[in-house]
């Protein structure tokens, strides 16, 4: 560990269990227990300091196989003779396990992603607990159905029954790794299903302490398996891994669609959550205090790194100067600073690279013609800390990439319509459908609008709310199936039809 992320860590009193979890080389989790791999291992770098947080194990064909197969093992074997009350048991105990290490996955997220510590505490560490508290309620409710067969002469039974699909892969993204690992495996353990998780290589950290907690509170050896690496290599292995029965995937676009397609090839199930480019339409109606408070929220917590961030608004001509004045405003008064800071809100980005990409999209946005309303300039200076103001620009029209293309950073664009037929219109001209916002204070005027919206989430005067009982997931290029809800559960069974020819 550098120098420097030490003397982070004091200043912001990490406890000393994790800086003792971050000050080592992070391994695999395979069969109960952390591995090191003889591959070369993958610096990960501190996002706040730039500097040196630890290295991390980089798993190949054989790591990956090796995981599987443990995977399959636990599956025909500990795993799959538990009655569904005893798998619900052990679900709820690793939540209640996660409850009392609150504290220490929320300095991991922070630490990892660069990401505000106070939305840790009560945004992400709560929401996965929840979600593998709803699901453990769903262990013994996966029931099939009995009916009457309509066109078989004689008397026949006719039933159908839900069992497990088997070894699950789950690739997680770098932005919410702990929440969104949860949502993969709180539905696939409900099941019986088992999972080999791969994390991103720059945010692995949460994933390997949940596994520690797994094997802590009792869970079978491999129920849970954890692979480190790249994603050309460890993701495409297992996405053509024949051990492994579905892939469910967040992340962007193009590796979706690419790593979907060498997934098919063995025809496995998929999930596929991918990039947004959510619309937000605040209409004459809307109370413009409101609007701008949720709208701030829904672009820029988590540095704008949110898959269905609100990053385009169409506001009505007739409150859009009133809103973007309140939107400065806002955008404006966020505190900045490192992710460890309780009082910071706009954090670092995860990592150079990525604050690069952003930067590339501010550029483009001043050379189309967009109007800087708050934030970084034509010139931006470096910055050590890998952090970028909340921008804001307005006047923005469709062919603009700031209006066309994922960002994923804290980067807003504004622009004003006349009619909701042409709002809704534009607001459905992306190629993404993962989510979309709308704010009125008209009832009538909001659901009307929320049907003709093409997402498979939309929100009303709020954005970003998400519910383990709610599902979550897109249409066009933002993906298909979906993550938590009951809709959710099909995706890691299969359904047995049964007839029985009675003696007439």
């Amino acid at each position: 560990m550098d120098r420097d992320v030490k003397d982070y860590f004091e200043r912001f009193s990490v406890p000393a269990e994790v800086v003792s979890f971050v000050n080592r080389p992070v391994g695999h989790f395979i069969d109960g227990r952390e591995i090191l791999s003889a591959q070369d291992a993958i610096d990960l770098v501190e996002p706040f300091t730039q500097r040196m947080l630890t290295v991390l194990a980089t798993g190949d064909l054989q790591i990956v196989d090796q995981a599987v197969r443990s995977s399959r093992k636990a599956f025909d074997g500990a795993w799959g003779r538990l009655l569904p009350l005893e798998r619900q048991k052990l679900i709820l105990r690793l939540a209640e396990a996660m409850e009392a290490d609150a504290d220490f996955l929320a300095h991991l997220e922070a630490i990892d992603v660069g990401k505000a510590i106070s939305d840790a505490r009560y945004i992400d560490v709560p929401g996965a607990i929840a979600n593998f508290e709803y699901f453990a309620g769903w262990t013994s409710k996966l029931d099939g159905r009995t009916t009457s067969a309509v066109a078989l002469p004689g008397e026949t039974l006719t039933y159908t029954v839900k069992e497990s699909l088997g070894v699950v892969a789950a690739i997680i993204p770098w932005n919410f790794p702990l929440q969104i690992l949860s949502w993969k495996l709180g539905a696939a353990l409900a099941c019986g299903c088992t999972v080999v998780c791969k994390p991103s290589e720059l945010t692995p950290l949460s994933a390997m302490r949940l596994a520690q907690l797994a094997t802590e509170v009792g869970f079978p050896d491999g129920v849970i398996n954890i692979v480190n690496g790249f994603g050309h290599v460890v993701g495409q292995a297992l996405a053509q891994h024949p051990g492994v029965d579905k892939l469910s995937f967040t992340g962007s676009s193009a590796v979706g669609a690419a790593i979907g397609k060498t997934a098919l090839d063995s025809m496995k199930r998929l999930t596929l959550e991918l990039g947004g480019k959510s619309p937000v339409i605040v209409t004459a109606k809307a109370d413009t205090d409101k609007a701008a408070n949720a709208i701030l929220s829904g672009i820029f917590m988590n540095s704008g790194q949110v898959c269905d961030a609100g990053s385009r608004i169409y506001a009505h001509a007739d409150i859009h100067e009133e809103l973007v004045a309140k939107l400065k405003a806002g955008a404006e008064n966020l505190p900045i600073g490192p992710g460890l800071d309780p009082q910071s809100k706009i954090t670092p980005l995860v990592s150079a690279n990525h604050r690069a990409r952003v930067l590339e999209h501010i550029g483009s946005a001043h050379a189309q013609g967009a109007t800087l309303v708050t934030g970084e300039g034509k010139d931006i200076p470096y910055r050590q800390d890998n952090i970028l103001r909340p921008t804001i620009f307005d006047r923005c029209a469709e062919d603009m990439r700031i209006f066309r293309e994922e960002i994923f950073g804290p980067v807003l664009g504004v622009a004003w319509f006349e009619t909701l037929d042409d709002a809704v219109e534009r607001a459905n001209s992306s190629i993404y459908g993962l989510a979309a916002a709308i704010y009125s204070q008209d009832v009538d005027e909001t659901i009307a609008l929320s049907r003709r919206i093409k997402a498979g989430n939309v929100y009303i005067n709020a954005h970003g709310i998400l519910d383990p009982a709610m599902p979550f997931g897109g249409i066009k290029s933002s993906g298909f199936g979906k993550d938590m809800g009951p809709e959710q559960l099909d995706g890691f069974l299969t359904t047995k039809s049964i007839y029985v020819q009675l003696a007439s």
